[in-house]
C-alpha cells in the first residue's frame, strides 16, 4: 500500500526475493510516481517501471467503504502490510493493527513514515528532503565557509536518499519481523504479528557515523566538506584534463588514499615522496597536512585524463575511480559482467490504444545471492494490470461482482 519512493522500494527488494507483492493503487491514477520525471512512449515513467518490477497492480479505491473492506480482506490472507501514508491514515480507514489483527494475529504491519508513528513529530507529513534536514544529514553536505559552518545552502544529493534509506531500513526489518514470528511460533507462542515502526529521519540517523558521539564526548559539531570528508586524509574528488570526446570542463576521479601503506604508494606514484615521513606516517597526522596533499594530488591529476590517472593508480594499487556519468554506468564492463544492469520487457499500450512491446535497463537484484536469479521477472505493470487475477483467486469474486465493481468506480 505504498506510494512514490520509500515504501515501493522496500517492496521492490522483498520482491526481487521472492516474495509476491501485491501493490494496490488508486484507480484513475496509480501511484503518482507513475508519471514522474521522465516519461515512455506509453506515458508512464521509465522509473515506475523499475520500482514497481515483480509487483502485481491491484486497483481500489481506498476512499469508497467497499474498497476498503476488499483490501480487508486481502490484507489478512497476507503476511505483511508495507505501507507508507501519514501516521493514522489507516486506523481512519480501519485497516490498522487494531483492526486486522483480530482477523490474523500474525499480520505483519511495516509502516514508513517520516517522522516515526510515536513522538511530538509523529502525526507530520514528512517527505525525504525535510527528514534529510532533520536528521542533520543536510547539514554536512555541501562547502565549508572557513569557520565550519555551511557557504550558501547544502547541497542535495540528486536522489530522494532519505526515501531509499527508509526502504532499505523496512525491508530489513520486514524480515527481521518475519523472522521474529517464525522464532515465536516455533516456541508456542500465541502473539505472532508486530509493527515494524520505520522513520526517514531516523533512517538517515542510522547512517550518521560517529557524528551524534563525537559532538557528545567532545562538542564538536561536524560541517560541510566539500568533495572530500571530514578528519580523512586523502580522499576526494582531483580534477583531470577535459574529457576530449565532449570537450566539456575537467573530468573528475575520486582516488582513495587514505590508508597508511596505501597512501606511500599514491606520493610514491605522483612524485612526490617529500610528503612522506614521521610528519605524514598516520591519518591524524596528514589531516594537519590536508591542503598541502590534496593540492599535490590536483597538480598532478589536472595534467593527465582521467583513463592515465586510473591507469597509474591501478599499478600502484591505489583505489580510484572515475566520476562516471549514468551512460557510463549503463556501459560499464563491470556491472554488466556481473548482470547489475537488466534488459526488461514492457508490454503496454501506447496512447491511441495500440499494443506495444519495448525493453528498458534497470538495475538487477542486490546483493547476489546463490541461488536467486537476478533478472526481475516482469517491470512494472500497468494500472490494475493484475486487478481480476488477485480478485478471483484470494477472494473468490465472480464475473457478475468484478463487473459491478467496475461499474461502479471501486476497481480497475
Amino acid at each position: 500500500m505504498g506510494q512514490l519512493i520509500a515504501g515501493p522500494f522496500a517492496g521492490q527488494l522483498l520482491g526481487q526475493f521472492g516474495a509476491e507483492i501485491i501493490k494496490i493503487e488508486a484507480p484513475t491514477t496509480g501511484d503518482p510516481l507513475r508519471v514522474w520525471r521522465e516519461l515512455d512512449e506509453d506515458g508512464t515513467s521509465p522509473w515506475f517501471r523499475s520500482i514497481g518490477r515483480n509487483k502485481k497492480s491491484v486497483a481500489i479505491d481506498l476512499r469508497q467503504l467497499e474498497g476498503r473492506e476488499l483490501v480487508k480482506k486481502l490484507a489478512v490472507k497476507c503476511d505483511v502490510i508495507l505501507e507508507n501514508f501519514k501516521p493514522g491514515t489507516l486506523e481512519k480507514w480501519s485497516l490498522g493493527p487494531s483492526d486486522l489483527h483480530p482477523y490474523n494475529p500474525d499480520l505483519i504491519f511495516t509502516r514508513v513514515s517520516g517522522y516515526g508513528q510515536t513522538g511530538p513529530l509523529g502525526p507530520r507529513p514528512g517527505f525525504a528532503s525535510v527528514c534529510e534536514a532533520d536528521s542533520g544529514f543536510r547539514y554536512i553536505n555541501g562547502f565549508p565557509d572557513g569557520g565550519g559552518g555551511l557557504a550558501g545552502p547544502p547541497v542535495r544529493p540528486n536522489i530522494s536518499l532519505g526515501d531509499s534509506s527508509a526502504g532499505l531500513h523496512a525491508a530489513f526489518g520486514t524480515v527481521l519481523a518475519l523472522l521474529q514470528r517464525q522464532k515465536r511460533k516455533s516456541q508456542g507462542s500465541k502473539k505472532g504479528g508486530a509493527t515494524v515502526d520505520v522513520s526517514i529521519v531516523e533512517s538517515m540517523l542510522n547512517m550518521m557515523e560517529g557524528i551524534i558521539p563525537e559532538y557528545d564526548r567532545k562538542g564538536t559539531i561536524r560541517g560541510p566538506s566539500g568533495s572530500s570528508v571530514t578528519g580523512i586524509v586523502p580522499t576526494n574528488a582531483y580534477p583531470c584534463l577535459p574529457d576530449v570526446t565532449s570537450g566539456s570542463n575537467p573530468s573528475y576521479v575520486v582516488i582513495g588514499g587514505n590508508g597508511d601503506s596505501i597512501y606511500k604508494r599514491l606520493m610514491k606514484t605522483i612524485d612526490r615522496e617529500d610528503l612522506t615521513g614521521p610528519k605524514f606516517e598516520r591519518n591524524i597526522q596528514r589531516v594537519k597536512h590536508q591542503r598541502l596533499i590534496e593540492d599535490a594530488i590536483s597538480a598532478w591529476t589536472s595534467k593527465r585524463s582521467v583513463d592515465e590517472v586510473i591507469a597509474e593508480m591501478n599499478q600502484a594499487g591505489v583505489p580510484v575511480g572515475r566520476v562516471a556519468t549514468v551512460k557510463e554506468v549503463v556501459e560499464s564492463e563491470q556491472l554488466n559482467a556481473r548482470g547489475a544492469i537488466q534488459d526488461v520487457e514492457v508490454h503496454s499500450k501506447d496512447p491511441s490504444g495500440e499494443k506495444k512491446e519495448w525493453t528498458v535497463k534497470m538495475s538487477g537484484t542486490f546483493p547476489v545471492l546463490d541461488g536467486v536469479d537476478s533478472r526481475p521477472k516482469w517491470a512494472g505493470p500497468d494500472l490494475g494490470a493484475h486487478t481480476e487475477e488477485i480478485l478471483r483467486q484470494e477472494l473468490g469474486l465472480q464475473t457478475h461482482e468484478l463487473a459491478r465493481l467496475r461499474r461502479e468506480g471501486i476497481i480497475a
